[in-house]
């Protein structure tokens, strides 16, 4: 039987790595060698074999040149675990979808599993002709090239997006509306958004001068490696080398119009268009260019919608999330540079993180989209968004009493402490000293 997952270590790769040196931190290894002191530098013919790979890649070639086998899941099953996936995946479209359970019943395959699911349920497969074994060989590369390591920007993320863009791609007012091709384009972004994400952002790989940073101008830096990494296993696959070439380039490019759209820090030049859109209700869904416009919209709330799931879902995103943002404040820490906004744990915490993130972020957005798509789905996400912002503050606030309640018994201690030592002194006094002022929580 043919294992889908063999590949060629050095698959096409639209970005010419070789042409742009590593400068300070090489994130592929970022993981691995950060805490193991400095290597010495490869050979040049060496690097610009590895160029070639992604990140995740590089790593389990590495591992195979070292001597460490390779450490592959048994995508075989339990029975048991199978009927229940099962299950789950006939409630897909569900907004209380479970991402974490779902995974452990596919044995970590949450992202494999359900975009093939998706793709087949829309009748895409047997529509464009997709050649079963490339399709699936392409999915478990999508899979393998996100980070596990990562706590929030994996392949788990990746699934729940790709979930909630079904949901969004179910709404009436998109239902009726999306051809094959845009439901394919839509499935296929939301998968790979985020491929072979390093788990930092675009300003540290401004501020280290990585080589991405200065391959795409410090312009969507991160957005446009997602893309140029999935159409290089698109390539690499040949999942659309049957169609006709201008085709497949259209399609290449649409889904980097959909990925690009995720950049953050151009929310509001989508938000003030979509809002521009919906004052003058000049949204036409016959007209190709709004249907893709809307496809960018409802990836964006896809990217975005952990603060609208129910409260037992958000609430590990939001830790995950912050994990991976204090883990890059630490590797800032460590390497003497400035740390990001939101990434030093000791100035922030999750929960500040979060309300600020739904006030200035989560809140415009969705309510726009509610306005566009006023459905039960639109109004559950923005009640479980205001649920879960309110269970935020109550954190904050439990945790401020808690603070200043431990403060006073603390010092308390102290005082008690330092009287013991300068009663148990002889022939001295005690150099201890009760501190003054106020003691940080």
């Amino acid at each position: 039987m043919l294992d889908v997952r063999v590949r060629s270590q050095v698959g096409f790769e639209p970005e010419r790595r070789s042409s742009h040196p590593y400068l300070c931190i090489d994130f592929r290894t970022l993981h691995t060698r950060l805490g193991c002191g400095s290597t010495s530098a490869s050979s040049a013919p060496e690097r610009r074999v590895h160029r070639l790979l992604s990140f995740q890649r590089y790593l389990h070639s590495s591992r195979l040149l070292r001597g460490v086998p390779q450490q592959i899941p048994l995508h075989i099953l339990d029975e048991d675990y199978t009927g229940q996936a099962r299950c789950m995946l006939e409630k897909v479209g569900n907004w209380n979808f479970d991402i974490f359970l779902f995974d452990r019943l596919t044995n970590g395959n949450s992202l494999i599993t359900l975009t093939f699911h998706l793709l087949n349920q829309y009748g895409l497969v047997e529509l464009y002709q997709l050649d079963m074994v490339k399709l699936w060989r392409f999915l478990v590369m999508v899979q393998e090239d996100y980070h596990s390591d990562n706590p929030y920007h994996n392949a788990v993320h990746a699934a729940d997006v790709t979930q909630a863009m079904y949901c969004y791609m179910r709404e009436p007012m998109l239902a009726k509306s999306l051809t094959s091709r845009d439901i394919l384009l839509g499935l296929l972004a939301a998968a790979t958004h985020d491929l072979d994400h390093p788990g930092v952002n675009q300003p540290f790989l401004i501020k280290t001068d990585h080589y991405l940073a200065t391959l795409y101008r410090n312009t969507s830096v991160l957005e446009n490696h997602h893309w140029k990494s999935a159409v290089g296993l698109l390539r690499e696959t040949g999942l659309f080398s049957h169609l006709p070439a201008e085709d497949s380039l259209n399609m290449e490019r649409e889904l980097g119009s959909l990925i690009l759209a995720t950049d953050i820090s151009r929310q509001n030049d989508y938000l003030s268009k979509f809002r521009l859109h919906l004052d003058q209700e000049n949204l036409c869904l016959s007209n190709a260019s709004h249907r893709h416009f809307l496809l960018q919209m409802a990836l964006k709330c896809a990217d975005i919608c952990n603060p609208c799931r129910p409260w037992e879902l958000s609430k590990q995103w939001s830790e995950k999330v912050t994990k991976e943002f204090f883990q890059q404040g630490d590797i800032e820490k460590k390497h003497k540079l400035e740390v990001s906004p939101l990434c030093d744990r000791v100035a922030n915490t999750v929960g500040n993180i979060q309300i600020g993130f739904m006030t200035y972020v989560a809140e415009p957005l969705f309510a726009e989209w509610a306005r566009f798509s006023d459905t039960r789905l639109s109004q559950t996400m923005l009640g479980h968004m205001g649920l879960n912002k309110a269970s935020w503050s109550g954190l904050q606030q439990e945790q401020t009493s808690v603070s200043e309640e431990v403060e006073p018994s603390t010092a308390g201690t102290d005082v008690e402490d330092a009287a013991a030592q300068k009663d148990g002194n002889t022939g001295g006094t005690s150099s201890k000293e009760i501190p003054q002022g106020s003691r940080e929580s």
